[in-house]
């Protein structure tokens, strides 16, 4: 199979094992519909991942209040809360998986967050110490409140 040609739906699912094969080697196996024109890729998820965190910003932000802690991310429509710094991010890091949830469900038709597919892809394709990682690792501020 060449890293350069479209495969059909029958050729995909005839060599799928080549196909991910090569999305794993790091290529990119693109797949075409006729019948609606469609065309669809197959990407290695552990190297989507690493894109998608190098390039999607969480740009949280930590606020000591009330004796507690609280975590939001400006334009996301989600946020978190807790006593203690760890249950705040916790919190957050729960948020994101609901978010997420809600938006392959029923958000992603709603035009107002549709901007957030990337967002979502990477909590989807990220474990929860990956998620923390990506959130800490986006404020150094977040890490000096620590």
């Amino acid at each position: 199979m060449s890293a350069q040609e479209q495969l059909s739906y029958t050729q995909a699912r005839d060599h799928f094992r080549d196909v991910l094969d090569s999305a794993k080697a790091g290529l990119m196996p693109r797949i075409g519909r006729e019948r609606d024109h469609g065309r669809f890729v197959v990407l290695d998820g552990d190297l989507h991942r690493q894109d998608l965190a190098a390039t999607v910003e969480a740009n949280a932000r930590v606020l000591a209040e009330g004796g507690g802690w609280a975590v939001v991310l400006p334009g996301v429509p989600v946020h978190g809360d807790g006593a203690t710094f760890e249950e705040a991010v916790g919190d957050v890091l729960d948020a994101l998986r609901e978010y997420a949830a809600d938006w392959d469900d029923h958000l992603r038709l709603a035009s107002n967050h549709a901007q957030h597919r990337r967002l979502v892809q990477l909590v989807q394709l990220s474990d929860d110490a990956q998620l923390r990682e990506w959130l800490l690792a986006a404020d150094d501020a977040m890490l000096a409140a620590w």
